[in-house]
């Protein structure tokens, strides 16, 4: 019993995490949000704190790549290794992103984004030394997409035009908040995949489980190319 419903709920949050409206996630923000941020003025650490926080539980993209980082990984040793890595590159780009008013094309990061569910399910299914005959590093592999899902955060950002007036301790606050949201998430996807990893139907699923996150991956990268062929 616990066995189909770990896999249930695994399933439940690719298939939901794939076909739930785009519109609604990924990097989009809701009317209070964006309300708040086009009228916001001078430090608001903790509206930023709540928002950074929300827009990592609900950014499905973010959820979809850690599920794939963490889906093979046993020691948690190595899953802190992996996830500093993400969050250095992430931070880092947020942070860069906002404050050098770095400019580049939202739907193009966030296909990018994208990609880096497909790498990670493809990885996970030996699909380059498979094809290939080759592995990339992918310490640096998950650190060099985290840059790229940290850009997706400052472009969302920056189309606010958020003062300058206590800007940098806004955006400490919002980092922040996305590390919290980050760890809450974090916190549920491994308590699903290590009771699921106890019984057999994990190595009997995990080939589909990979493929539902590539098939994600693949809706993403379409639906960001599309619009930037509509927006163009």
């Amino acid at each position: 019993m616990l066995s189909k419903l770990s896999s249930y709920c695994v399933f439940a949050i690719l298939i939901g995490c794939a076909f739930i409206s785009i519109e609604v996630f990924a990097h989009g923000v809701d009317d209070n949000t964006r309300a708040f941020l086009e009228q916001n003025s001078g430090v608001q650490f903790v509206p930023f704190l709540y928002i950074g926080a929300k827009h990592m539980i609900t950014g499905y993209d973010h959820l979809l790549f850690l599920v794939g980082v963490i889906f093979f990984l046993y020691r948690s040793r190595d899953v802190f290794l992996y996830v500093t890595m993400f969050t250095i590159g992430h931070s880092t780009t947020l942070l860069l992103g906002v404050l050098g008013d770095i400019q580049v094309n939202a739907y193009l990061v966030d296909a990018i984004i994208g990609l880096s569910v497909v790498y990670k399910g493809f990885d996970n299914l030996g699909g380059f030394k498979r094809c290939f005959n080759w592995q990339p590093n992918t310490q640096w592999a998950v650190l060099i997409f985290g840059l790229f899902h940290g850009l997706g955060l400052a472009t969302k950002l920056q189309e606010f035009n958020l003062p300058k007036e206590g800007l940098f301790i806004n955006l400490v606050a919002f980092n922040i908040g996305v590390e919290l949201g980050q760890f809450a998430a974090l916190v549920v996807i491994l308590i699903v995949i290590n009771v699921w990893r106890k019984w057999p139907s994990f190595q009997r699923f995990s080939t589909l489980t990979n493929t539902l996150l590539m098939s994600a991956g693949v809706m993403l990268i379409v639906y960001q190319l599309t619009g930037y062929v509509i927006n163009k």
